[in-house]
């Protein structure tokens, strides 16, 4: 049977929970209650707790350390479980892509985000990504104080109506991976869903 860690990026606490940049932590906590996940459980600096996709095991994690020390958690939960970066994916929220627009990824830069630096410092590039559209303010190059505003900010009424059906969506595209592998993921997702 095969190990995968999932990993949801997000920020701890009330305050945030509502926000584009924790849109990772509302996947997780989606494909745990879809996937009749038991309890989290607090360990290694994260959130985390275990179901089963398929014929493959998952670890569900989401890191409690704010989003610029994801990788402590990440590398605790990976080292604890031995569960390789190439078994890793994870979900986070991507200014590049318009709102709703899915993406699977395997390895690459951060492009600027915190919680993807961390990962990468930690246990190194080589992860799966499924990045997840948030759009992108009306900002300047440079302008990052919009950038981190739109990110810290909560999702807009009209984007709340397509929510639910979006986390939903990611997490299909996380279950992709495990499920059909990467490439078959990649075709599926990134073809299904083009860039406006």
């Amino acid at each position: 049977m095969s190990l995968w860690l999932l990993v949801g990026l997000g920020n701890p606490g009330a305050e945030y929970a509502a926000n584009r940049h924790n849109i990772g932590f509302m996947v997780v906590d989606e494909l745990a209650r879809t996937l009749n996940a038991s309890p989290f459980r607090s360990k290694h600096g994260g959130l985390s707790t275990e179901a089963s996709v398929g014929e493959a095991r998952i670890v569900l994690l989401k890191p409690q350390q704010f989003m610029n020390l994801s990788g402590n958690a990440v590398q605790g939960v990976g080292t604890f479980f031995k569960i390789s970066p190439q078994q890793t994916i994870v979900i986070h929220d991507e200014i590049d892509l318009p709102y709703e627009t899915l993406r699977v990824k395997v390895g690459g830069g951060h492009g600027g985000h915190n919680g993807l630096r961390s990962i990468s410092e930690n246990i190194g590039p080589a992860y799966l990504r499924v990045r997840c559209g948030v759009g992108k303010p009306n900002a300047q190059a440079g302008d990052r104080e919009k950038v981190v505003g739109h990110v810290l900010g909560d999702f807009s009424k009209a984007e709340q109506k397509t929510l639910p059906l979006f986390i939903t969506d990611a997490g299909t595209a996380a279950k992709a991976i495990v499920e059909k592998g990467v490439t078959l993921a990649m075709n599926q997702v990134n073809r299904e869903r083009t860039i406006q």
